[in-house]
């Protein structure tokens, strides 16, 4: 009989700005890895503006909890030889995951000539730092994610485009990809629907945000380029509480993962803000089904 399979979990968290920022981080590092989440990710600034404090983060993560951090990484404003600097450094700072990312260009940015100017070459130059890495990692691989959008990308003509966007990503060696926020769960199902019949064949992680405020919510659709859910947004206006607002995201959370669950996906990725209250709620609500602990596997 084959093993049973689980959905796949995993949170993302950013460098802290400051001392306090980094005191409340870690309270919910520590609540957040008590759910044996399979990686957390690590993003940070726009044109890796605070890279340092994200390997930072990625060394401690590795060193000081049991999670397995996957490391952002973005390739626009960064040359192609310090992003193989990055890569090496992250395979020999003990980093197994990257999740490999065009990034926002800087107002008026130019690509220079043999620059990384598109997340498929990113992946790429992954693999050939790894090809050479192939003594250290143990004959293993490095476990390479991309960014997929439910919605129309912000700088796409189409969603077509996007889908050939995400298949060229898979060609040049993704592992699996994360989705940016969407508010209905059947953006989701056809973003799923089209990738399959282009020949995408990577599992399609739904990525979804606990979203209890509309300042949140409205800066959050600005980054992503989607429009603002009405709906969501009328009912965190009119919540007289926080306690009401969070109830209020953690529901609408709920119901988009358990859509995609429902519809097949292979886990929930929660954006977490650096705060994990909600993100546990939503948790709890959906009752995932996770895998024994390692050490009942080490003793076999």
């Amino acid at each position: 009989m084959p093993p049973p399979t689980y959905p796949a979990l995993s949170y993302e968290l950013y460098p802290p700005r400051n001392a306090a920022a980094e005191e409340s981080l870690w309270t919910s590092i520590r609540r957040l890895e008590d759910t044996r989440p399979d990686f957390v990710s690590v993003t940070y600034g726009a044109a890796g503006s605070n890279r340092e404090t994200a390997i930072h983060l990625l060394r401690r993560l590795l060193t000081e909890t049991t999670l397995r951090p996957l490391a952002h990484l973005t390739c626009v404003g960064t040359s192609r030889a310090e992003l193989t600097q990055i890569v090496e450094r992250l395979i020999g700072g003990g980093v197994r995951g990257i999740l490999a990312l065009r990034g926002d260009a800087p107002e008026g940015f130019e690509a220079a000539a043999g620059d990384v100017e598109h997340a498929d070459d990113l992946v790429r130059l992954i693999r050939e730092v790894e090809g050479r890495r192939t003594a250290q990692l143990a004959a293993g691989r490095v476990s390479v994610g991309v960014a997929a959008y439910a919605t129309r990308h912000p700088d796409s003509p189409s969603v077509e485009q996007d889908i050939e966007v995400l298949l060229a990503k898979e060609e040049a060696g993704a592992d699996f990809a994360i989705t940016q926020v969407f508010f209905t769960p059947s953006d989701y199902t056809r973003l799923v629907t089209r990738a399959r019949r282009a020949g995408v064949t990577i599992p399609i992680i739904p990525g979804v945000m606990p979203l209890t405020s509309t300042r949140r919510l409205k800066k959050l659709a600005g980054l992503a380029g989607v429009d603002v859910d009405e709906t969501l947004w009328a009912k965190l206006d009119g919540a007289r509480t926080d306690e009401e607002r969070r109830r209020v995201g953690v529901t609408a959370t709920v119901g988009l993962a358990r859509a995609a669950l429902d519809d097949g996906a292979p886990g929930i990725h929660l954006y977490t803000f650096n705060e994990h209250a909600a993100a546990l709620d939503v948790l709890d609500a959906l009752d995932l089904e996770r895998p024994p602990e390692a050490g009942l596997a080490a003793s076999l």
